[in-house]
């Protein structure tokens, strides 16, 4: 257990043991098809996210929410309407041979066919960057994981970024940041060129995941980190804890960060940067 985790990361534990294959992929669409089939499909739809002739790497770190996006994208190819191909593939940073063999384990045992491939970057970001690895040790990740996309072909990169990653990096944002920017369902990747970056689970509630999880009896990768885990604080964590308690007195504040990023009203901001180009209200002030 001590090497599946990093100090103080959270763990998801199984509620059972393993549920056979079939039982787990047939909960997707029956037992949480409102929690999460549902609202997989809507973002899909939504943000036109997978369109036909579309060929997608989907990310799988190991953890909760790359796996069942991983069954996700499984049932959607079997039962959706469009037509598209998709690849799997996991990038091994430096994980612990223990982190790496649950990694193949629970693939294996999902049928979900991965494409391991060796970056190292866990060693290159504790030498580059000691005290504050993990901005570098990201920016290598997402660079890792676009090289692999376009050398199999792939157009889209999907992750596995949910509901709560996106109000959490909203109010991090805001409260640490000083500026408003969220975490967007889809963009165009800045330095390969043909290539989208999608999160398909953008509706999804990690609660929902997590019970899936729970549920399914798969002991999931948590916190892998063989660098940082157990030097630096998590701000994330700080913001989890803050929105929980907000949501005691304000009832759907969790949806309400959420939606405050589609109805920005540009009447009544100081300023705005669009295109790396900054502007004032006062540009506009007649």
């Amino acid at each position: 257990m001590s090497k599946l985790a990093g100090k103080g990361c959270e763990t998801v534990i199984p509620s059972s043991d393993r549920k056979p294959l079939e039982e787990i992929e047939r909960s997707i669409i029956k037992k949480y098809r409102k929690q999460i089939w549902s609202k997989f499909i809507k973002a899909v739809k939504d943000y036109s996210l997978v369109n036909e002739g579309d060929r997608v790497a989907v990310a799988i770190s190991g953890g909760k929410d790359s796996l069942l996006m991983a069954k996700l994208f499984q049932e959607l190819k079997m039962h959706g309407n469009v037509q598209f191909e998709v690849e799997y593939i996991a990038m091994d940073p430096g994980y612990h041979s223990d982190i790496k063999e649950l990694l193949i384990e629970n693939c294996k045992y999902l049928n979900i066919p991965i494409h391991i491939f060796e970056s190292g970057i866990f060693e290159i970001a504790d030498k580059m960057a000691q005290d504050y690895p993990c901005y570098m040790c990201a920016r290598m990740r997402r660079g890792a994981l676009y090289n692999k996309t376009k050398e199999l072909g792939c157009n889209k990169l999907a992750l596995g970024h949910h509901f709560n990653d996106v109000i959490e990096t909203t109010l991090l944002n805001v409260l640490y940041a000083g500026n408003f920017k969220t975490m967007l369902p889809k963009l165009k990747a800045a330095n390969f060129e043909g290539i989208e970056l999608i999160r398909p689970l953008y509706y999804i509630e990690e609660a929902s995941i997590r019970r899936f999880i729970e549920y399914s009896g798969i002991w999931p990768l948590n916190c892998a980190c063989m660098v940082a885990a157990e030097r630096i604080g998590n701000k994330r964590y700080e913001i989890k804890d803050l929105i929980e308690e907000l949501k005691k007195n304000f009832a759907n504040v969790d949806k309400s960060i959420f939606k405050a990023a589609e109805n920005v009203n540009m009447n009544s901001i100081l300023g705005w940067e669009k295109d790396g180009e900054k502007h004032s209200y006062l540009d506009f002030f007649e």
